[in-house]
């Protein structure tokens, strides 16, 4: 075999295996979460949820200020279990990523 023909075979190697490398346990399912989450329409219906105040269980009406701070507080907490997740996938922790992965899936009421 040639010269070229090695070193291709080389690099092509090499970078295969730096991409194999950086997959880390659960780097399908984060990709998963976060392509189901770009393809849903944003609306009412959809996006980060979060517990069922008391005030909502004693039929009080939010303000449009409760709402928008509910939104904030749902977003905020959904993008840091998205953050944990890809922190734990990337050091490799599988408890933690996995932990992680369900959480977000909870805020962002994912079934899968």
């Amino acid at each position: 075999m040639n010269r070229p023909a090695l070193w291709t075979i080389a690099c092509a190697a090499l970078i295969g295996g730096a991409t194999a490398a950086h997959a880390g346990p659960c780097t399908a399912q984060i990709a998963t979460i976060e392509q189901q989450i770009e393809r849903t329409p944003p609306g009412p219906e959809t996006g980060p949820t979060a517990p069922q105040s008391v005030d909502a269980q004693l039929h009080h009406q939010p303000t449009p200020g409760d709402v928008v701070h509910a939104e904030h507080v749902a977003n905020k907490e959904a993008d840091a279990a998205l953050d944990r997740a890809r922190t734990a996938d990337a050091a490799g922790g599988v408890a933690g990523c996995i932990a992680a992965v369900n959480e977000a899936k909870r805020l962002y009421d994912i079934d899968q």
